[in-house]
C-alpha cells in the first residue's frame, strides 16, 4: 500500500481520520469474529451503559517502520493481557489477548499507508478500547459490549527533542485505595482532567501523585509510570497496588536489567527521597521517558542535578536503547516486536 500524501514532520499528537477500524460485538453471552469497517461513527442509546456508569476501559499502543523497512508493534501481547485485567475489574466480558493481538495486526495492515516512514519521528497511534454498549438504567454491568480499535498517525510527542519538565507534587489522589489506579479504565482518566488543567494553570506540566492511603508515599502521574535514577547510578521505580502497570515502564526495568547492567529497586519510594535522585523521568507509550528536571513540593523546589537543559545522562542511554529495540537498530528480547 503506497503512503498518504501527508506532511508527516509536522503531524500533532491528535487525531487523524484512517481508513479503517476494528469493531467485534459481545452479545448472548460471546464475542462475535469482528469486523473491520469504514464507518468511524458509533450509534448508541441515550441510556447506554457506558454513558451512565462510565463502564469502559481502553488501551494505547503504536506502530512504526524500523530502519530495514518493516511495519512493527511493540509488546501487543501485554496491552491485550492488561485489556483482560481490565475487563476482569469492570465486570466486562474478557476480549482475549490472542484475539486482540490478531485485531491490532489487521486494523494496522488496513491502515499500512497511515504508518509513517522511518525517520520522520511519527508513528501510528493505535487506540483499543472497550464500553457496555446497551441500556442499563439500574447501577450493575451491561449485557452487551463493543470492543473497538482505531488508528490515527501522530507527530513525535516533543518536537525538536525532549526537554526537562517540571511537575507538582498533588494535592489530588489519582486513585482510591483498593480501588482502580492498577486499571486502564476511563474513570481514572476522568477524574484527573481538574487536576491537570489545575495544573497547567498554576504553571505545571504535570502532578505527581502520592499514595492515598498515608500521601507519604511517591506513586505515578496522570498520565505515566516514574522512574528515578541514585546518584550511583541505580533506577529506582516505585511499587504499589494502585499504579498502572505501564508497559514502557516494565520493558525500561528490563533493559536496564539486561542491557545496561544496571542495578533495579522497584520498591515503596518516599516523598522525603526526592532530593536524593540525580535524574527523574516519566515514561509512557507516547514519549517514552519524558525528562524532569523540577518537583515542586508545595513551594519548595527539588531540582534534579540533570538539569533543565537535557535529558539526563543515564535516562538518556534508558530512552536510546529502548528506541533503539523498538526501531530495530539493536536486538530485540524474544516477542517484543511483532511484524505486521
Amino acid at each position: 500500500m503506497e503512503k498518504k500524501d501527508i506532511d508527516w514532520g509536522n503531524l500533532g499528537f491528535g487525531y487523524v481520520h484512517t481508513d479503517y477500524r476494528f469493531v467485534s460485538n459481545y452479545k448472548n453471552g460471546s464475542w462475535d469474529e469482528g469486523v473491520l469497517t469504514e464507518d468511524a461513527n458509533i450509534v448508541l442509546n441515550e441510556c447506554a451503559c457506558v454513558l451512565q456508569y462510565a463502564q469502559t476501559a481502553f488501551e494505547g499502543l503504536k506502530a512504526y517502520t524500523t530502519e530495514d523497512g518493516r511495519i512493527v508493534v511493540f509488546r501487543p501481547d501485554l496491552n491485550g493481557e492488561r485489556m483482560e485485567n481490565s475487563a476482569a475489574r469492570l465486570k466486562m466480558p474478557v476480549y482475549p489477548k490472542e484475539k486482540f493481538v490478531e485485531a491490532v495486526k489487521k486494523v494496522v495492515k488496513a491502515n499500512e499507508g497511515y504508518v509513517p516512514p522511518y525517520g520522520s519521528g511519527a508513528t501510528l497511534y493505535i487506540r483499543p478500547y472497550m464500553f457496555g454498549s446497551d441500556p442499563i438504567i439500574g447501577v450493575k454491568p451491561a449485557n452487551e459490549y463493543q470492543f473497538r480499535i482505531f488508528t490515527t498517525p501522530v507527530g513525535p510527542y516533543f518536537k525538536g527533542g525532549a526537554k526537562p519538565i517540571t511537575v507538582r507534587i498533588s494535592d489530588f489522589d489519582r486513585a482510591a485505595p483498593h480501588g482502580t489506579g492498577h486499571i486502564k479504565a476511563g474513570l481514572n482518566y476522568a477524574m484527573s482532567l481538574y487536576a491537570i488543567v489545575d495544573a497547567h494553570e498554576k504553571g505545571f506540566d504535570e502532578n505527581m501523585y502520592l499514595d492515598p492511603g498515608t500521601r507519604t508515599k511517591l506513586e505515578e502521574t496522570g498520565g505515566a509510570n516514574i522512574i528515578f535514577i541514585t546518584k550511583d547510578g541505580k533506577l529506582v521505580t516505585p511499587k504499589s497496588d494502585s499504579i498502572l502497570p505501564s508497559i514502557t515502564r516494565r520493558s525500561l526495568v528490563q533493559v536496564a536489567k539486561d542491557y545496561l547492567n544496571m542495578e533495579v529497586e522497584e520498591r515503596e519510594v518516599m516523598l522525603s527521597e526526592l532530593s536524593d535522585f540525580a535524574e527523574c523521568g516519566l515514561c509512557g507509550t507516547a514519549a517514552v521517558i519524558s525528562p524532569v528536571g523540577k518537583i515542586v513540593d508545595h513551594g519548595k523546589e527539588i531540582c534534579l542535578p540533570a538539569g533543565m537543559e537535557d535529558m539526563g545522562p543515564v535516562t538518556k542511554k534508558l530512552y536510546d536503547t529502548l528506541t533503539g529495540i523498538q526501531m530495530g537498530r539493536l536486538e530485540a528480547p524474544k516477542g517484543w516486536v511483532v511484524e505486521i
